[in-house]
């Protein structure tokens, strides 16, 4: 298992990795939380969010969830997953800024499949 410190590290290994320009507006940047997350009602882990509120536009990555979904992922691997998280919630922010919801959307669709199959089960 990774400590906070050490994803901290491979997130901002992966931030470097995207191109600067997919952060503009971002004026929160990008938080690692030492919370695990749950979707409202449903228990499905979130491992990271898009923000525009009062406190402005901005990413949250949840450690403890990362750290429940991905326990046995090695470096490389857990670079990869933190990058394409990161990238989905970059997408979440692009599409806000254009006023877009296309991926919000998609989400809620896949939340959705997701709890139908859960209680056909």
């Amino acid at each position: 298992m990774f400590t906070i410190d050490e994803i901290s590290a491979l997130l901002d290994e992966a931030a470097c990795e995207i191109p600067p320009e997919l952060y503009g507006e971002l004026n929160g940047g990008v938080n690692l939380l030492p919370d695990a997350k749950n979707h409202a009602a449903d228990g499905l882990c979130v491992l990271g969010e898009y923000r525009h509120d009062g406190m402005g536009r901005y990413i949250v990555i949840y450690y403890g969830s990362i750290c429940a979904i991905y326990p046995q992922l090695g470096r490389a691997e857990m670079k990869e997953r933190l990058k394409k998280l990161l990238l989905h919630e970059l997408t979440h922010h692009i599409e806000s800024l254009a006023g877009e919801h296309g991926l919000d959307d998609k989400d809620r669709r896949d939340i959705e499949r997701y709890m139908r199959g859960k209680r056909e089960r």
